[in-house]
């Protein structure tokens, strides 16, 4: 499982970035298989943390997507709506799902914490 260090996890496997992108782990791609779908968050949207703001759905299934901090939604992927597997080819790269201006942080792990948590 590639858990990059430099991110911070929630327990629902979304990622945040200190310059606020959010993406789902490589763990959850992987658990998700072949991404055919993603819907993105609105951008000016404010969430809370904890809050569902997207859905992946799969060839096996849709999963929601929590916001992993709370701040408003400044960016999405737009990539994603022609070429979803972008998710599974690079969770951490040109998967990512939004860009937010967080104004405060959810309950996160870091890449240790969040990697036993899943192994």
């Amino acid at each position: 499982m590639n858990t990059p260090t430099e991110l911070k996890y929630a327990a629902s496997h979304e990622w945040l970035s200190s310059d606020g992108t959010v993406g789902i782990s490589d763990f959850a791609q992987d658990q998700l298989g072949d991404v055919v779908y993603v819907e993105l968050p609105e951008v000016g949207r404010e969430v809370k943390a904890g809050e569902t703001v997207a859905v992946v759905e799969s060839v096996k299934t849709a999963s929601d997507i929590y916001a992993p901090a709370s701040g408003t939604i400044t960016a999405v992927n737009d990539a994603l709506s022609g070429t979803p597997e972008l998710v599974n080819s690079g969770p951490y790269e040109g998967g990512w799902l939004f860009r937010m201006d967080v104004t405060e942080e959810g309950d996160l792990m870091d890449a240790g914490a969040y990697a036993s948590a899943n192994s």
